[in-house]
């Protein structure tokens, strides 16, 4: 009888079972904080006083002013992709050829500014193109004009801060694919005598176009949904959708017409995301290479190949123009023009942020150039409350949103990337609506199921809501890392006596620890600096530090600012150096 009963404890767990226990939490949280939400503020446009309503689309469509209004934010979303991806590509590139010791550093760069706030450098900006600002100090003393020039809000200034908050997510992004091109490629290519160019161009560049459309389609939606800049650096003639819907919520409370724009600004990005599964598909997105082709596509192909042929062609002829910028990577040297260019980007996205550095020590304010030094500033921050509580509710609403991100994120990261079941694509898809999904959209159908559930103003509720959108970047973060797991080393482990726990808790997680690390960072990072949803489910008295940083910005721009903005730049400093730690770590093992 003990046997038996021994044999019946030990009886594995049905694998429907348990992939349904490793991705369930994930369902639910979406289906109740995403789905639900969404479909109730979707809902709203059609209904009204009487019950069933087209009047919100028959305001939305009386005048051309919301069609205006989403034309100026497609034009700016497009225009901010092209430049965000062709400046982003030979940045992604140089890091993937680098050595392991400059690939750091690069990536160190390039993460500083990923990580540093939108708000800071969206605010940068308006220093340094304010016409007390950097460029027009700088002009007017050498001469170039003699009175400040208008250089802020316009469509050039909302383009290069616009650029600038995108550039870094499209390195990264291009980055995950590039990284796992096989080099020996180019160099096969090179032996049977091709040129650099036409190697780079016929064979490595088309390797990487999955890498560029995942960019592109991350780009294109955050941009599209993106308010910050615009509304900071632009005009009334670069007004984006996104600032609509807020008004609408805020301003007149009328959720009919805020739930029939939601549906235009939707039915555009599902159109894009549609087009996007069709060519590349959304695995995409994690850094899978995309299916094979088919019978279809041989023709574009085929004229494809023959046009990159003509621009390998010219870029050799190009590189012949620069005395020894004709070494490729593969031999060890990288071309000097190359480092040039990207070193310059590198640096422009990475100045705005550390400008605000010596402003905030600066007794002239927010005025450029700085005089004096005071910590004036710096005093006012800590002895200001509402700063206080705001840095201390930011702090614990990204460790819960992380910790919670990982809990839920990591099994089923597990179960996408390893198991084989049916529908897998249609499930990831699912898993990355929350990034299908303007963020916009869900932060306002968040905030009426908040309200009916008084979870406004909580920190659960900012924990949940945050956690909606963070979850797809882990996911996504641990099937990249899964994907170059070697799972024979836990099939080794269990075959000297290990179970599956044991071999899960010794071995796999030790070795994916840097990149759970990592995944973990991506959340708490996201969660810190999420304005959007912040912005209605916060409550006035329990603001996030994004959301305090958004009312000084707008109601009131004080020095303490400059000082609120150093000391993120420190922190989020001193995450990248605490994940580099664990990485290297991770890699001496």
């Amino acid at each position: 009888m003990s046997a038996v009963s021994n044999r019946t404890r030990s009886a594995p767990m049905p694998g429907w079972l348990k992939n349904w226990l490793m991705i369930a939490p994930l369902l639910l949280l979406l289906v109740g904080f995403l789905v639900y939400p969404v479909g109730k503020l979707l809902s709203l446009s059609f209904v009204d006083a009487e019950g069933f309503s087209l009047a919100a689309y028959k305001q939305l469509f009386a005048s051309d002013l919301y069609l205006r209004v989403l034309w100026i934010t497609l034009k700016i979303s497009l225009i901010t992709t092209l430049l965000s991806v062709a400046l982003a590509y030979p940045v992604a590139y140089l890091i993937s050829t680098a050595s392991p010791r400059m690939k750091g550093r690069l990536i160190f760069l390039v993460l500083l500014s990923f990580w540093t706030s939108f708000l800071v450098r969206a605010f940068a900006w308006v220093v340094i193109l304010g016409r007390n600002g950097v460029v027009n100090q700088f002009l007017l003393s050498i001469g170039v004009i003699d009175r400040p020039a208008n250089l802020i809000y316009s469509l050039g200034a909302v383009l290069v801060g616009m650029v600038h908050a995108m550039l870094p997510l499209a390195v990264m992004t291009m980055l995950a694919v590039m990284e796992n091109i096989d080099r020996n490629l180019p160099r096969a290519a090179s032996t049977l005598g091709a040129r650099p160019g036409a190697a780079f161009w016929t064979i490595y560049f088309p390797l990487s176009m999955p890498g560029v459309a995942a960019a592109a389609i991350m780009v294109f939606v955050t941009a599209i949904g993106f308010f910050i800049v615009p509304a900071l650096l632009g005009s009334r003639f670069e007004t984006m959708i996104t600032q609509l819907i807020i008004d609408q919520v805020q301003q007149t409370l009328n959720w009919g017409l805020a739930g029939a724009i939601s549906v235009l600004l939707l039915v555009v990005v599902l159109i894009v995301f549609i087009l996007y599964d069709r060519v590349f598909g959304f695995a995409t997105l994690t850094g899978e290479s995309p299916a094979g082709t088919t019978n279809r596509d041989t023709a574009a192909r085929r004229a494809g190949a023959k046009i990159l042929t003509m621009v390998g062609d010219a870029s050799d002829g190009l590189i012949g123009l620069f005395p020894g910028s004709g070494k490729s990577t593969d031999a060890g040297k990288t071309p000097w023009p190359l480092t040039v260019f990207v070193w310059t980007i590198l640096v422009l996205i990475s100045v705005p942020a550390f400008l605000m550095v010596p402003i905030s020590f600066s007794q002239a304010g927010l005025n450029w150039p700085p005089s004096g030094f005071t910590t004036e500033w710096y005093a006012q921050m800590w002895n200001t409350p509402v700063w206080t509580q705001a840095l201390w509710r930011s702090l614990t609403v990204a460790l819960g949103t992380g910790i919670l991100s990982m809990l839920i994120g990591v099994p089923a990261a597990f179960l996408l990337a390893r198991a084989n079941i049916r529908g897998k694509a249609a499930l990831l898809a699912f898993v990355l609506s929350p990034i299908v999904a303007p963020r916009i959209i869900i932060a306002v159908g968040l905030f009426y199921v908040f309200a009916e559930l008084n979870l406004v103003g909580t920190s659960l509720g900012l924990i949940i809501g945050h956690t909606v959108v963070c979850v797809p970047y882990v996911v996504m973060t641990m099937v990249a890392v899964l994907r170059n797991y070697d799972t024979r080393l836990d099939l080794a482990a269990q075959s000297l006596g290990a179970s599956p726990a044991k071999s899960l808790y010794y071995v796999t997680f030790p070795i994916l620890a840097a990149g759970m690390f990592s995944a973990f960072l991506f959340a708490f990072a996201t969660s810190f600096d999420e304005l959007t949803i912040a912005l209605f489910s916060s409550g006035g008295l329990s603001a996030t530090l994004p959301k305090q940083f958004w009312d000084e910005v707008t109601l009131q721009v004080s020095p303490v600012i400059a000082a609120v903005s150093t000391c993120l730049l420190v922190f989020i400093s001193v995450l990248i150096f605490t994940a580099d730690r664990m990485r290297q770590r991770s890699l001496a093992r």
